[in-house]
């Protein structure tokens, strides 16, 4: 027994760094392509295109940027159309995706009704469709109604896409939530809105996050379903303007990267900002009651 002892620490020890190692790869090869394309971003095609690949760039400068922008005596890319499309869609169908799985993921978490289960097995269950798997039928829908190259049709898709999941993770989060908490605070006088927004909403409001975060990103990130129920500036977002940079024989693999890196960078501010509330969000609601 006294030769098994000590080699008890040694092993948690090695299970440790292992893991650790392992971990360390994982996120290296996750973050190569990345680093790639930004990169990329800042050097001629040239060395893009190099064969063997030139991993350390010979020069860096802003060029594709100005390029782009039309700074540099090229054709502009309508780089400010397509970012204010993305915005303007991506917030409003977050903000709209939010306040109704707020809504819904209290019910299912606070209330009993008929048919919850089969209405929550149902959402579920939408939301593993594919999205591509739609484009089809939202295409002929949209068609009909008019809303096809028009902002708000891709919003309503987007909602579609959103609320499910939002619906899903709030009500995650708001059944960690004790029902204790909001019965004493009606009973102290408070109404049932009161106690919401008073007590239940502030400790939810990392769960509700963590939800926006998400639904934000499915928007913002988005290809096949933007790809075609856009076709002009007025309604195309960033990740479809990327096929502005692809001829019948080329493809202008420094302007595109130059063109990641700015749909990149609102995303990271973005996460940046509610980073805290993100983690905090993700932890406390991973387990549902």
């Amino acid at each position: 027994m006294s030769e098994v002892a000590p080699r008890q620490p040694f092993l948690r020890q090695a299970r440790s760094t292992g893991l650790w190692l392992l971990t360390f790869i994982l996120m290296v090869v996750m973050c190569v392509p990345g680093l790639w394309v930004v990169l990329s971003a800042v050097r001629p095609n040239r060395e893009i295109l190099a064969k063997p690949p030139i991993w350390i760039p010979g020069e860096l400068s802003l060029t594709n940027f100005s390029k782009i922008f039309g700074l540099g005596g090229e054709a502009a890319i309508p780089v400010g159309a397509y970012f204010v499309n993305s915005m303007v869609i991506a917030l409003t169908s977050t903000f709209v995706a939010l306040l109704i799985g707020m809504a819904g993921g209290y019910a299912f978490a606070r209330y009993r009704f008929r048919g919850k289960g089969g209405m929550f097995l149902g959402l579920m269950l939408f939301r593993a469709v594919p999205g591509i798997a739609l484009s089809l039928p939202v295409f002929m829908i949209w068609s009909k109604l008019g809303l096809i190259d028009a902002k708000l049709g891709l919003i309503i898709v987007y909602i579609s896409l959103n609320v499910p999941f939002t619906i899903w993770l709030i009500d995650g989060f708001f059944r960690q939530i004790p029902m204790s908490l909001s019965e004493a605070a009606q009973v102290d006088g408070c109404t049932r809105w009161q106690a919401f927004w008073k007590i239940e909403f502030p400790l939810a409001r990392s769960g509700i996050a963590a939800a926006g975060v998400f639904a934000f990103l499915t928007s913002w990130n988005e290809y096949a379903l933007a790809s075609q129920l856009t076709r002009s500036t007025d309604s195309k977002t960033l990740p479809v303007g990327l096929m502005d940079f692809t001829a019948q024989f080329t493809i202008d693999w420094a302007g595109m990267c130059a063109m990641a890196v700015i749909i990149i960078i609102p995303a990271l501010i973005m996460t940046f900002l509610v980073q805290k509330h993100l983690i905090a969000g993700l932890t406390f609601g991973g387990v549902k009651g």
